[in-house]
């Protein structure tokens, strides 16, 4: 089955070339007028040091218009997030309104198969998730989705990516939680590639560190998103504001603080790295008022988000955002309408790297295996009409047409036989067949069939994509990797 990726997005722009100029405009007088809080001494020493304005009372840091203008120039316009297979097939090339969809991170819950309840996440289901991944030719990259609750912090880091990377050869970004962790992702990552040189050369894992909205840098996930950006690995600073609660209430108000959130952070990267891979990121979603709770699934949050790309495409800079997810907690209509509409709002925007856009339900606080089947469905049909409509004398197709005439037909027609698996998305999921024919195999509804192909892949055997030698190094250089990861 064809498989698509990396299409050109940018057909849907909720803002307008005035609008996106507004909230520049803005987002310089928060930079210069109202500042970001810088609580990790280091970076607050090198925003000094570039010619910024320091409150060193206060930690306040502003920037001129022209400063923060020069040091994003410094930014990569585009990046590629390498996967690790042969020919590069699962390789994502960010930037601009290339399209790419995949999971996103990181849930404190699991829902196993067929189950409607929920448990707590272990380093199991990295694994696992990972290997569903690994299976579903929708789903462009892995980022980690889940938040292993039987290890502690300090070990988190390395066995999360550790198990990814033995179980799926596609691009795996992850949150991380602490430096030490970053350095030992970071050392088992250049084995794995063969040298520190290699994996600096096509960077296979990359790294998320975000910002607290609104306008502040802390110490905890400045000092992890300065290491990676150290090391040149590729890092996303996304910022979370919320409306109504941490942003204004107003969408508008909201894309300005995530703006200046997202923009402070890359700034920070390029301070100690001139050049390294930095990724704007947006994570923007609405409160529920009733109680100000974080909702995952409304349509604001795909408004939000693809106006995002829209930013972030004035800027120049690759793009990580996010969609497809739900508030529902079951695989039900609410799941697939809430999860379908943010998806197709978001990547019709050109947005680059769509997490969460798999496999999340609950307020993004459980991830589902059998969500990830459903959405590799939903994400295929997204990337069609991204893909849209291509209009030329070939598809115009005027001679057959013609030779058809009145009443004719296009059934046998070596036309339709050349385009027939190329033009429809084929769905993997999705039941076609008349009512008999659905009936007397069984009545299944799509909940069934995802569970059914969840099954068929975790009860087939676990296989290690680490070669022997590469493991054995990383059992006895790293001691903190859980040993069933590398048996």
């Amino acid at each position: 089955m064809k498989s698509r990726k990396g299409l050109h997005g940018g057909a849907y722009k909720p803002l307008t070339e005035i609008d996106i100029v507004k909230i520049h405009q803005a987002s310089m007088q928060v930079f210069e007028e109202v500042g970001i809080q810088v609580n990790y001494p280091e970076a607050l020493a090198a925003f000094q040091e570039a010619g910024a304005e320091i409150d060193h009372k206060t930690n306040i840091v502003k920037l001129k218009a022209d400063q923060v203008k020069r040091l994003l120039a410094e930014v990569p316009e585009s990046i590629v997030l390498h996967s690790r297979d042969p020919f590069g097939e699962h390789d994502l090339v960010i930037g601009g309104t290339k399209v790419y969809m995949g999971t996103g991170g990181t849930a404190l819950n699991v829902q196993e198969a067929g189950s409607a309840t929920a448990r707590r996440a272990q380093l199991k289901d990295v694994r696992n998730m990972a290997r569903m991944v690994e299976s579903l030719n929708n789903i462009h990259f892995y980022m980690l989705n889940v938040y292993p609750s039987d290890l502690p912090v300090e070990e988190i880091d390395v066995n999360r990516f550790g198990a990814a990377l033995n179980s799926t050869n596609k691009h795996i970004m992850g949150g991380v939680y602490t430096v030490d962790g970053v350095r030992n992702v970071i050392h088992m990552a250049e084995k794995i590639a063969g040298s520190p040189e290699a994996l600096r050369q096509k960077p296979f894992i990359s790294m998320v560190a975000c910002p607290i909205s609104p306008f502040k840098l802390d110490e905890s996930y400045g000092m992890l998103a300065v290491e990676a950006a150290k090391n040149s690995i590729p890092i996303v600073v996304p910022a979370e504001p919320l409306c109504g609660a941490t942003a204004p209430i107003t969408l508008a108000g909201n894309l300005v603080v995530q703006n200046v959130d997202t923009l402070a952070g890359i700034i920070m990267t390029q301070l100690f790295n001139s050049g390294c891979p930095a990724i704007y990121g947006c994570i923007s979603s609405i409160t529920d008022l009733r109680d100000m709770k974080y909702l995952s699934g409304a349509v604001e949050m795909g408004l939000m988000n693809a106006a995002g790309a829209q930013m972030a495409q004035f800027y120049k800079l690759p793009f990580y955002a996010t969609a497809g997810m739900t508030d529902s907690k079951v695989i039900d209509a609410q799941a697939g309408y809430e999860s379908a509409i943010t998806s197709t709002l978001v990547a019709l925007a050109g947005a680059n790297f769509i997490h969460d856009a798999a496999g999340f339900v609950e307020f993004c606080m459980t991830a589902s295996f059998d969500k990830l089947v459903v959405d590799n469905e939903i994400i295929g049909m997204v990337m069609r009409a991204v893909e849209g409509i291509e209009v030329t004398d070939r598809t115009i197709a005027f001679d057959e047409i013609k030779k058809a005439g009145p009443g004719g037909h296009f059934v046998s027609s070596r036309h339709t036989r050349k385009y027939m698996r190329t033009e429809q998305y084929r769905p993997q999921l999705s039941d076609r067949d008349t009512r008999s024919q659905w009936q007397n195999a069984g009545s299944a509804d799509a909940w069934q069939r995802a569970t059914a192909y969840v099954k068929q892949v975790l009860d087939s055997p676990a296989e290690n994509i680490l070669d022997q030698d590469v493991r054995d190094w990383i059992k006895a250089e790293i001691p903190a990797i859980q040993s069933f990861i590398m048996e």
